[in-house]
């Protein structure tokens, strides 16, 4: 007797005029979204009950319409979604998005490669290691250097770490982990107080050093890291026993936008012999200005350099990057040995393995859309946008500086974060209501679909605080905002 034939299965794929109606319906989808998205709410303001009901549903046993799935997107998905690439979307620190961006990801998911192997993604690892390369350069850090992308900035410092660890320790890390011979010192990583971004602790946590391996050294009255503090606690803390491993130099500080003084660091780590990573999540990218540079001397010489691409440069979300300045680094910390993952005898057809060079055996995609918005917009494209951000930030601050009821708490920012605060005269002094009334302000304007502004806390204090990110936002959005801030809070002043 002779089993059956199990029942024909659906086809994967729609035939050719079908899929070509489905995406022609669904690039509408995307130019409406585009065409409207200065007039969108920047924020839903509904509860996370409501939007739960909504996508509540049991799981599909039969297939559904193509069309009847993509009209979701207007009644259910869009109504209820956080616009990042909205020009008045100030929280967090989200990239804007774009068009170029949006198609790039279509056409990754359409080739669908693995860029963890050279073998499954050919033309993918060469356009990653190229654009790569043009980032180093553009931002000044030589054409030397070796890196790769990742999803966000936590696994970019969490990858700088492990790199700077497996360079610093005088065990096989690899083999025997924290535990191994000559480990038993307390590894210890420095950076700035005031301005420590919330992905060094998550790195310091996914490598298990825990979170008192992090030595805060104090700030400058501008928010930058005390060089000199620096060098005293390292001096001191060797002398206690403990190993210092990594000094993380911030370049563009996620509150009030600070660039460390990357020489002076330099100079302390090279004499010292220990890693200098630069966290440049939000603002590395500066040093594509002509008229920044200067700010980052010093940066070329860090051992490695982390960025987003999905913050300044715009692109879809994930993108980060991670360079090294040494191309052996990477895969000291990362290279991997698996029998089925290359060849057993040699072969002519053996390149880049980027599984060697990252925490990520799989891997996305993630650099078409980086290599196409370069291509599409130019070096000269993107110093404009940058210059532009630089400048709503730059006017907020005089608005703030030159008025009676909004406070000042950080210098002129020289990149597009700013934090600043509501004070009318009559509450000045009494911090504990400024903290409250700031707060509600900004509660405030979600709530009436103003403007996304999250706050949060400079020297103990509640602020405002601005990531004018987007390539979208104008001196006009910058004006409507403060203005709707200072409505807010007379209304509510008036109330109390």
């Amino acid at each position: 007797m002779t089993d059956s034939p199990p029942p024909a299965s659906p086809l994967v794929d729609l035939p050719p005029e079908a899929f070509r109606a489905l995406g022609r319906e669904a690039v509408d989808v995307m130019t409406a979204f585009f065409e409207g998205i200065d007039s969108a709410a920047p924020f839903p303001a509904r509860s996370p009950e409501s939007v739960h009901a909504l996508f509540d549903a049991p799981v599909p046993e039969v297939g559904e319409d193509a069309h009847a799935i993509l009209a979701d997107w207007n009644t259910k998905i869009l109504p209820n979604s956080s616009v990042l690439g909205h020009p008045k979307w100030f929280g967090f620190v989200n990239g804007s998005g774009s068009q170029i961006g949006a198609i790039a990801d279509a056409l990754a998911s359409t080739l669908n490669p693995n860029l963890g192997g050279w073998k499954a993604a050919p033309a993918a690892t060469e356009i990653e290691r190229r654009t790569v390369s043009w980032l180093s350069e553009l931002i000044g850090y030589g054409k030397e250097s070796s890196g790769l992308f990742l999803s966000g900035g936590t696994m970019a410092n969490m990858a700088a770490l492990r790199t700077a660890l497996c360079d610093a320790a005088t065990w096989d890390v690899t083999a025997d982990g924290l535990q191994g011979s000559g480990s038993s010192r307390h590894l210890t990583v420095y950076m700035a107080d005031h301005e420590t971004h919330v992905s060094l602790p998550a790195a310091v946590d996914f490598l298990g050093l825990g979170r008192n391996s992090i030595r805060k050294v104090p700030s400058l009255p501008d928010f930058t890291m005390d060089v000199a503090a620096l060098d005293r606690m390292l001096e001191e803390d060797t002398a206690a026993g403990m190993t210092p491993f990594c000094i993380v130099g911030h370049g563009g500080s996620i509150n009030v936008g600070a660039i460390d003084n990357f020489a002076a660091i330099a100079d302390v780590a090279a004499r010292r012999n220990i890693w200098f990573h630069v966290d440049g999540a939000c603002g590395a990218l500066g040093a594509m200005l002509p008229e920044l540079v200067h700010r980052y001397d010093g940066m070329a010489r860090a051992d490695s350099v982390s960025f987003d691409a999905h913050k300044w440069l715009g692109v879809p979300y994930e993108a980060a990057c991670l360079l090294v300045r040494d191309p052996l680094a990477l895969p000291k910390a990362f290279a991997t040995t698996a029998t089925y993952l290359q060849s057993s005898l040699p072969s002519e057809y053996t390149g880049l393995n980027y599984f060697d060079y990252g925490p990520q055996l799989s891997r996305g995609w993630r650099a078409l859309k980086v290599w196409m918005s370069l291509r599409f917009y130019g070096a000269e494209g993107y110093r404009a946008i940058f210059r532009q951000t630089i400048a709503c930030a730059k006017h907020l601050h005089r608005e703030v500086a030159r008025s009676d009821d909004f406070e000042v708490v950080q210098p002129e920012p020289e990149l597009y974060i700013y934090a600043f605060r509501y004070a009318p005269v009559a509450l000045r002094g009494d911090d504990a209501a400024l903290d409250t009334l700031n707060q509600r302000i900004a509660d405030e304007l979600l709530r009436r679909k103003v403007a996304f502004v999250m706050t949060t806390r400079i020297r103990g204090r509640v602020t405002q605080r601005l990531s004018i990110c987007s390539h979208r936002t104008t001196l006009r959005d910058i004006d409507e905002t403060l203005a709707a801030m200072r409505e807010v809070g007379e209304e509510l002043s008036r109330e109390s």
